[in-house]
């Protein structure tokens, strides 16, 4: 009689929050993910930095997820655009600082 395994292979190993905690992709799907550059970038510009032809002839979010989800390679891609996009983003946006408020002066 064989046993089956129980443990996971490594390329099956369980995702748990330890694994996943410094993955900012981590939650994102991929849908919001060109959704955003969609909107960030407008298609004309989203398929002159990824050219690929779901970005460039006739794009919709439904042909890139199809075509996205059986392409590593250019899933990849577009993972790495939307995080230079957060970055980018972050850079231009104003710094916040959470400092204490100031002290009543009249007390």
């Amino acid at each position: 009689m064989q046993e089956t395994a129980s443990t996971p292979t490594p390329d099956q190993a369980p995702i748990d929050a330890d694994t996943q905690a410094g993955n900012p992709l981590h939650g994102v799907k991929l849908e919001a993910i060109v959704s955003a550059l969609a909107n960030h970038y407008g298609w004309s510009e989203l398929g002159q930095r990824i050219n690929i032809r779901c970005f460039t002839s006739d794009p919709s979010v439904a042909s890139s997820l199809k075509f996205l989800r059986k392409t590593p390679w250019a899933r990849e891609k577009t993972e790495s655009l939307y995080l230079f996009m957060l970055r980018e983003i972050r850079r231009n946006s104003p710094p916040v600082h959470n400092f204490p408020p100031p002290k009543n002066q009249a007390e």
